[in-house]
């Protein structure tokens, strides 16, 4: 990333910035002396060396009129909205808010200020007609299609400064330990063997690094508008064979537990399709799933030592 243009003085604004790729986004763009504004649903302390915090929900228009108008930045990443593609029925209506909704309020508000460019966060689950697929497999699915949709129909008919990114499957430090490499990571760390579905589902993985980077060079490369990027590697790894490799990282003896979770439904195997990216973009995935792995497992070997010096210091406390 060191030939792109300076971000000194970039006025930027990064909704959901509180989340796994915002919150990494957020530190490099803060590192490089961008004016970084970021969205939170929450209350967040604003530190002399991070974003400034605007509390609010861009889903509610008023909210998102009054952020977009107070700061107007130069460029807006959108990344806020529900990351849940579980196909249960309660999840229909709070993702259509969280990420349909809030991506036509932005779309239409920064269109109203004169963003120079608005990146979209859009998603590996969309259906792909050119494969013969028309039916998302989950609401989350749907919502981020229809929002893509939204995307590219402001920028043919308002000429909306708009790209949307599909990032792939993002792992690296500080990702919710829910997610499926934390939880089998910090399972083996607890000498516990963490509990897996089949196994079988292969996905394309990505490390947090590169999609920050990717989303970089989204927001800055011209002549991208109306464009849609692919984020990942362009190799698809099974969840066995994740469970196996940071099996390695941390030199364990125990062994995932397949099959003590059922498998999702309708959840369909996508790899990234580079050629646009590399062409338009110049970019290239430059971690390996291994050394990638390697980094993840140090960040949350170190978190777990630290937070067990915590307790063992308190209780010596406490006696």
């Amino acid at each position: 990333m060191n030939n792109e243009p300076s971000w000194a003085g970039r006025k930027v604004l990064v909704t959901g910035a509180s989340g796994f790729i915002g919150s990494n986004l957020c530190r490099y763009l803060c590192l490089m002396g961008a004016d970084v504004h970021a969205t939170s649903r929450v209350g967040r302390f604003t530190s002399s060396d991070g974003p400034k915090w605007w509390q609010g929900d861009v889903a509610d228009l008023r909210t998102a009129r009054n952020i977009i108008f107070s700061v107007k930045p130069d460029l807006v990443f959108h990344l806020s909205g529900m990351v849940v593609a579980r196909p249960d029925l309660e999840l229909v209506l709070p993702t259509f808010h969280s990420l349909l909704t809030s991506t036509v309020n932005v779309l239409t508000v920064s269109a109203e200020a004169g963003c120079s460019r608005i990146v979209l966060a859009g998603s590996m689950t969309e259906p792909d007609p050119v494969k013969g697929e028309f039916t998302p497999g989950s609401p989350y699915a749907a919502a981020k299609w229809a929002s893509s949709a939204y995307g590219r129909m402001f920028h043919r008919l308002y000429q909306t400064p708009c790209v949307i990114v599909r990032t792939f499957m993002t792992y690296g430090p500080t990702q919710d330990p829910t997610k499926l490499i934390p939880s089998v990571t910090l399972a083996f760390l607890n000498g516990e063997p963490p509990k897996l579905s089949s196994g079988q589902y292969r996905a394309d993985w990505i490390y947090i690094d590169d999609v920050v980077e990717g989303l970089i060079r989204a927001a800055l490369t011209p002549q991208m508008e109306g464009g849609t990027i692919d984020l990942g590697t362009g190799v698809l790894t099974s969840v066995r064979e994740i469970g196996q490799c940071i099996k390695v990282v941390i030199g364990t003896d125990i062994e995932p537990v397949y099959g003590a979770l059922p498998d999702r439904p309708f959840e369909q195997v996508r790899v990234a399709d580079l050629s646009e990216t590399t062409a338009r973009l110049g970019w290239k995935p430059k971690i390996s799933l291994e050394e990638g792995l390697r980094q993840t497992v140090e960040w949350y070997r170190t978190q777990s030592e630290t937070k067990g010096q915590s307790k063992a210091l308190g209780s010596s406390v406490l006696q």
